[in-house]
């Protein structure tokens, strides 16, 4: 199935990477490494239609008329989970700012609650990249959107690195004007949020805590 307004990357080595982050049996430490390694490589077509300007240079031998990204970049992770995907983009954007992000699940509501959110006064300069790895109920993406869209940002894309259709619809619904950005669309949602065949809790795996 296809959606409007949503980007799934398709390449080789993608393909080859996300099989190796699912596995079961990868370790906490190559998980954070795949992780890092496929936002890296999603920032490449994550700026595509980035607006540039000129930006002349000397080289060693002689001018040259370069160019350089117009806008100001942000990246902001939605804790705990998105910062390794931050990091990620920032190896290939080391001059973009990063904004946080916390959110937590009330279980009497089951609606995202905001416990931290720190943003650079940058923000309504710049193209904004929201990234967790998994986007699966949506609460917690459509929430943290909603917080940098008060500061009035450029543009605002949420990058993740599997959707479920469960999720897609809460954004789309939620903020038709953003632009969502996957590796892969999954199944479904189960019982207890969780996306299948997904890739498990992607805290945990990333920091080992279970």
């Amino acid at each position: 199935m296809s959606y409007t307004g949503v980007q799934v990357l398709d390449h080789p080595l993608i393909r080859h990477k996300l099989t190796l982050l699912r596995n079961r049996n990868t370790t906490h430490k190559d998980f954070r490494q795949l992780a890092e390694e496929l936002a890296g490589l999603m920032t490449y077509e994550v700026c595509r239609n980035m607006r540039t300007r000129s930006c002349p240079v000397e080289t060693p031998l002689e001018h040259y008329d370069g160019q350089e990204l117009e806008n100001e970049v942000t990246i902001v992770p939605i804790l705990r989970a998105g910062l390794v995907m931050a990091q990620g983009m920032l190896d290939m954007i080391p001059h973009a700012r990063v904004g946080h992000i916390g959110l937590f699940r009330d279980e009497t509501t089951l609606q995202p609650v905001e416990y931290y959110c720190k943003l650079p006064d940058s923000v309504h300069d710049s193209d904004v990249f929201i990234v967790d790895p998994m986007l699966a109920t949506g609460g917690s993406a459509s929430k943290a959107i909603s917080l940098v869209k008060e500061r009035r940002p450029r543009n605002i894309s949420f990058c993740c690195i599997i959707a479920a259709p469960e999720g897609i619809e809460v954004l789309q619904r939620d903020h038709p004007d953003v632009k969502i950005v996957t590796l892969e669309i999954d199944r479904q949602l189960n019982e207890n949020g969780y996306i299948l065949p997904g890739l498990g809790d992607a805290g945990d795996r990333i920091y080992g805590t279970k």
